[in-house]
């Protein structure tokens, strides 16, 4: 029984990774974060959107259980909440994809 829960928490904890890694602005507050934690402001500049969509992501990244708030007198920086994080997003940027050109072209993805 232990190993059945075990293959749904990992299988959850995959599906929230893959979720989060499925929007580009996300995957960027993920890398930039991989390096060192930082404020919402600096991440939405740096990544070129509105604090509005920072914060929306922030917000879908901290559901997801990914990143953490750190409070910092009346501002918060964020970080990743695992320590493993850095190496798995270390390690996918290492790997070499074989796509057919017109996978995953729009919204229906027909690679799966």
């Amino acid at each position: 029984m232990v190993a059945s829960i075990a293959t749904v928490t990992h299988t959850a904890a995959l599906a929230r990774f893959g979720y989060a890694l499925a929007d580009p602005t996300r995957v960027g507050v993920m890398l930039a974060l991989r390096k060192a934690s930082a404020y919402p402001s600096d991440l939405a500049d740096a990544l070129g959107v509105s604090r509005q969509v920072m914060s929306n992501q922030l917000a879908c990244l901290r559901g997801c259980g990914l990143v953490e708030a750190v409070p910092d007198g009346r501002r918060s920086s964020y970080r990743l909440a695992d320590a493993h994080l850095a190496p798995a997003l270390n390690e996918l940027l290492q790997v070499v994809l074989s796509v057919e050109p017109d996978c995953c072209a729009g919204q229906d993805c027909t690679c799966a």
